[in-house]
């Protein structure tokens, strides 16, 4: 029994690869200097008035900010984090955005996708599904620019799940253009025309902008999901996949 517990927690904690920023943040708030922390103590014994005050303040900016899930089993702060102030999405007025972080070199990335192509085959028609590579280095920004690549060439969808099999079960991390160019080429695409694309301007763009939207949204590991440019959440935080598929189904729904 408790080695079965172990191995869900394990399995609870293993389910997004972090960012280098983000882990190095941790590190360094790991080696602070002790006089750095002396400070707690005196936060922690504000007078009892001041502290109610401060909580009433919280309390009136949730309020006022609008938004916020009703869920007896889903805690802004718990399982999800409210992102404030709200950013702004690419989706029609009429539309919830979800937006899925991920990299291909992830390999709870390719474990969460079953999960996000069962939830596509039934999500509701109001919410616009949209998947952001993330830039944390030049080998993932490389797998960013083959995503976009791949989409600016019709073959997105065609190629997004063999782009997981071919590292995470293949064995070829696509590490390099020739790499990228060769498997390319087994979806009818030219050589030419992929470095072509891959180098355009287009995709140059897209690539930044999806680097902008993870430092916007505060996004620390993948999967990672945002759900209209509002809510900010994980597997780590909802407990799950299946979970987590429960959670987008709900804020997205708290936002119609």
């Amino acid at each position: 029994m408790k080695s079965k517990l172990l191995v869900m927690l394990a399995a609870l904690v293993l389910t997004a690869c972090g960012a280098p920023e983000a882990e190095s943040q941790a590190t360094r708030a790991d080696q602070a200097s002790p006089a750095a922390t002396t400070e707690a103590p005196a936060a922690a014994s504000q007078a009892p008035a001041a502290q109610a005050a401060q909580n009433e303040r919280i309390e009136l900016a949730q309020a006022t900010a609008g938004g916020t899930l009703d869920s007896s089993r889903f805690q802004n702060g718990t399982h999800y984090q409210r992102l404030s102030p709200t950013q702004p999405t690419s989706s029609g007025p009429d539309q919830v955005e979800v937006a899925e972080f991920f990299m291909y070199s992830c390999i709870h990335c390719y474990n969460f996708e079953p999960f996000v192509q069962e939830w596509l085959e039934s999500k509701p028609d109001y919410i616009n599904f949209v998947r952001v590579p993330t830039v944390w280095n030049p080998l993932v920004r490389l797998h960013a620019q083959a995503f976009y690549a791949a989409e600016a060439l019709g073959k997105g969808e065609e190629m997004h799940a063999p782009f997981f099999r071919e590292m995470h079960v293949t064995g070829n991390y696509l590490d390099s253009e020739d790499a990228m160019a060769d498997f390319f080429g087994k979806f009818g695409v030219s050589e030419e025309e992929f470095k072509s694309t891959l180098n355009s301007f287009a995709v140059h763009a897209k690539v930044q902008r999806a680097d902008e939207l993870a430092r916007r949204y505060r996004v620390s590991s993948t999967p990672s999901v945002v759900v209209n440019g509002k809510y900010l959440t994980n597997a780590t935080m909802a407990g799950g996949y299946p979970a987590l598929i429960e959670l987008i189904n709900e804020l997205a729904a708290s936002e119609r």
